[in-house]
């Protein structure tokens, strides 16, 4: 999408006008402006020029945003620059100096008989002088009203200046010809006191200049509101830095930002903040990243951790290595999310705009046929005029415009604030209508990362004890089982055996010898599955009894031994997030239904399933079968998909929204429609709670506008028997807007986090497909209904010795997949199968080839 900035727009008609120029260009795909942005985004292959001469054959004025870091983000910020509001409050002030004078001859006068000037006093005609220059001048303050209004006529888009202009103009044309036919009465020897009923019933002079003034005075609040409503982006444009300390010779050199390029170091002080994405290479900090997450609470990082421009090195001193400038960093890439999600248009927006697009030619013809009734019912040419000019100027378009992209605006501000980032209107507008949630489990539901979870010492034996052996053993060994059980034992700061003869055998376990010193052989240990150790134990052990409990649990046993003697059992699992099981309870309270969908085998599935609460597990899926699932479960639904990693990018792409946790892989965050900045699950109910708000916010505005405009045009038409002043229908418009504004500010004060208020959004067909149950639901590849037919498939069943976690089948599942003619592998470590479908012929000693390769044995194929 190309952003440009857009000149001139004053209304949802100028919006509107522009949308309608750029979507008549062939080759555009599809155009959306925002006139709280004054930004235009567009998608398709037709040149930059194209464009801005159609949005400058408008009547506006178009130019592209910049592509370099500062001038891209400096492009933004200009687009915000509220440059509106202090022009208004000169004319507004100007005004008023002239509209009090005005007000004061034709109202203080005549209402409340203060004094006038001797030269005036009783002299009608020149009162209506007096008041025609007063006018006119108050008319060429706020003159703009009338070069945009009258000038979008010429180019057929009359917009809300249109209204001001005509019905401002029409009041002073009828007033000067009204004063012309004074002035001939008086030359013909008509009295003075006989032009009274002319001067008093006819004049308009004070409601030609009071219309564009307190309009003025709408225009002014508005742009004040509508500025806060971009506070949040406007925040995060400040925090681009604009200069590095770079480490040269070693030397520090502050340069501008735009000098930083990738692979420089550059060091952040304490109290600074990092200049460019990086990664610390020397050095230990705290750094405050509630900017870019909204966490509050400052992260320890030390070599070898990633740091984001703009964060906050609150203690300590570090040199970092630049990994990504310019465009490419966080804090670059937030912005351009927040803006692009401003510049595009919520599905609910619809109506409004189509309505907006048509208005001010509806209200024109409105106000001709008022006029032509109350002429035709008797009324005179002034009284009729001053029902068609109340017509004009109580009728509000920017009320409908405003509607939802304040409350968009608002709403992406708070949700950027709170680590949220909604990349389009659509995406913060459908997540609230949400009704089943689907969640990967690997660094979603779970860390991703496996750790100990049981130590269970044999008779005789202690923890630390246990520990050690573990420790004596694992400590060479690179398998990421052995890397949860060596962190376990820095964790509690076990003291590491000497060892010699360390072996793998791969596929069963370790083996060393316990170094005892230069007079005595040493102890022999071993770990490794229950197969492996049972050959080593002598005693009766029900292995396979413990390795089924521990399994049921989803975590995988490793058995310990040292001098034939069982030493126990360490229980490793990739364990539930801390933020998990809290997380679905609220996806429930919410009316959500959450379901489970993981490439691991049933066991360790349905295990983690029940732990985080959730309603239903699919079980042993690929990539592709998580898109087919996300397919079968939009049947019944709305989805959302919330994934982290390469393989989720089909399903996060196939749901009505995709969810990337901020920690996943960029491809990952590059198919969703929404980004979690702080990788915790429970953002994902937040989420909702801010998209239902906003939603709620924008029917609020919705109401507000079409009531407005429903009441108030028929009360100005003068149906319902009241005679408003044009005046008053000037101060109703100017307030309208406002009101809508002000609304949308609201949404600051939401807490999206807050979970008390909880409630189902509407009753759900999804129950249907549910069995609400103790225990989740399950389905796996294997025995889903819902997958590709399989008539031209066959199926094999390998047998494997050596598996001994959910690792060693994601190595050996990987493998057989990658292999020509095999479209899946559903792998188990506790069977030792991995059961194969193939769409050809796949001979057996590739199988077994592939297989040993991997470091396991082939047994043979059923």
């Amino acid at each position: 999408m190309k952003q440009y900035l857009v000149t001139g727009m004053s209304c949802a008609a100028c919006q509107a006008r522009v949308e309608k120029a750029v979507n008549s260009l062939d080759g555009v795909d599809s155009c959306s402006v925002s006139i709280l942005t004054n930004s235009m985004g567009v998608e398709g292959n037709v040149s930059s020029e194209e464009i801005i001469k159609a949005v400058e054959d408008a009547g506006y004025g178009a130019s592209l945003k910049g592509a370099s870091q500062r001038a891209s983000i400096s492009d933004e910020e200009d687009a915000l620059v509220d440059r509106e509001t202090p022009v208004l409050k000169k004319r507004l002030i100007s005004s008023l100096i002239f509209l009090l004078l005005l007000m004061y001859l034709s109202m203080g006068h005549n209402m409340l008989g203060l004094p006038l000037p001797e030269m005036l006093e009783h002299n009608y005609v020149g009162l209506a002088i007096s008041q025609m220059l007063l006018a006119l001048i108050v008319m060429i303050i706020n003159r703009k009203f009338f070069t945009s209004g009258f000038s979008s006529v010429i180019h057929l888009a009359p917009n809300m200046d249109t209204l001001v202009a005509l019905g401002s103009s029409v009041a002073f044309g009828w007033s000067t010809y009204v004063l012309i036919r004074m002035t001939y009465y008086l030359t013909i020897g008509v009295g003075m006191w006989d032009l009274l009923p002319l001067y008093k019933g006819q004049l308009y002079f004070e409601s030609s200049a009071m219309i564009p003034a307190l309009i003025t005075v709408g225009k002014l609040l508005e742009s004040i509101s509508k500025g806060k409503t971009t506070d949040a982006l406007k925040g995060l444009m400040k925090l681009a830095p604009k200069t590095a300390i770079l480490l040269k010779d070693n030397k520090e050199t502050e340069v501008p930002i735009d000098d930083v390029s990738v692979g420089d170091i550059f060091v952040v002080k304490p109290g600074s903040n990092v200049p460019v994405d990086g990664i610390i290479l020397d050095g230990s900090a705290a750094f405050d990243e509630s900017a870019l997450t909204g966490e509050s609470l400052p992260v320890d990082k030390s070599v070898g951790d990633k740091v984001s421009a703009a964060t906050v090195n609150k203690s300590g001193f570090v040199q970092c290595r630049a990994t990504k400038v310019g465009e490419d960093t966080t804090l670059a890439q937030i912005i351009h999310l927040v803006s692009d999600a401003a510049a595009t248009k919520a599905p609910i927006s619809r109506i409004a705009d189509k309505v907006s697009g048509i208005f001010v030619p509806a209200v024109i013809g409105i106000a001709f046929v008022v006029f032509v009734c109350w002429l035709i019912a008797g009324a005179s040419y002034g009284a009729a005029l001053e029902r068609a000019i109340c017509v004009l100027v109580i009728s509000c378009p920017c009320a409908l415009g405003l509607a939802t992209p304040v409350a968009i605006m608002v709403g992406n501000g708070v949700g950027a604030k709170g680590g949220i980032l909604f990349k389009t209107g659509e995406a913060l507008e459908t997540a609230g209508k949400i009704d089943i949630i689907a969640l990967d489990k690997t660094g979603t539901i779970t860390s991703g990362k496996p750790s100990v979870t049981d130590l269970i010492p044999a008779p005789g034996f202690e923890k630390d004890s246990l520990l050690e052996i573990a420790y004596a053993l694992e400590a060479k060994s690179e398998h990421p089982l052995a890397i949860a059980i060596n962190e376990e034992a820095l964790k509690y700061k076990t003291e590491l055996l000497k060892t010699k003869d360390f072996k793998s055998h791969t596929g069963n376990g370790l083996e060393a010898t316990l170094d005892m010193g230069e007079d005595s052989p040493g102890i022999l240990i071993h770990a490794g599955n229950a197969n492996f150790i049972s050959s080593f134990v002598h005693a009766d052990i029900n292995f396979s009894g413990i390795e089924k409990k521990l399994a049921s649990g989803g975590k995988t046993p490793l058995f310990f031994e040292a001098g034939g003697r069982l030493v126990g059992i360490i229980g490793v699992a990739d364990t539930l997030k801390k933020e998990s099981a809290n997380a679905i309870e609220q996806l429930h309270k919410l009316g959500n239904k959450v379901v489970m969908i993981t490439g691991d085998n049933k066991m360790t599935a349905i295990a983690i399933g029940k732990k985080a609460g959730v309603d239903k597990v699919i079980a042993g899926v690929l990539p592709d079968g998580k898109a087919d699932a996300i397919e079968t479960l939009k049947e019944h639904g709305k989805v959302a998909m919330v994934g982290d990693g390469i393989n989720d990018a089909p399903a996060l792409t196939i749901a009505d929204i995709g969810i990337a946790i901020g920690a996943g892989t960029d491809v990952a965050i590059d198919s969703a429609d929404i980004v979690l900045m702080n990788s915790r699950l429970t953002d994902v109910p937040a989420a909702i709670r801010l998209s239902r708000a906003t939603i709620r916010n924008i029917h609020q505005n919705l109401f507000w506008a079409f009531f407005y405009n429903a009441i108030c045009i028929p009360l100005a038409a003068g149906v319902f028997n009241y005679w408003m002043s044009p005046m008053l229908g000037a101060a109703a418009m100017s307030i309208s807007s406002f009101t809508v504004c002000m609304n949308a500010l609201r949404l600051n004060f939401f807490d999206m986090k807050d979970s008390t208020k909880d409630k189902p959004r509407r009753k759900s067909r999804i129950y249907d497909i549910f069995t609400l149950t103790e225990n989740p639901t399950v389905d796996s590849e294997d025995s889903n209904n819902n997958e590709h037919e399989r008539s031209n498939t066959m199926e094999k069943t390998i047998k494997i010795e050596g598996m001994m976690c959910p690792h060693c089948e994601a190595n050996v599942k990987g493998a057989l997949e990658g292999l020509d003619g095999i479209d899946s592998a559903v792998v188990s470590h506790e069977s030792g199968t991995a059961v194969i479908t193939m769409s050809g012929d796949v001979a057996d000693d590739v199988l077994q080839k592939t297989i040993e390769d991997k470091g396991y044995k082939f047994l043979g194929v059923e």
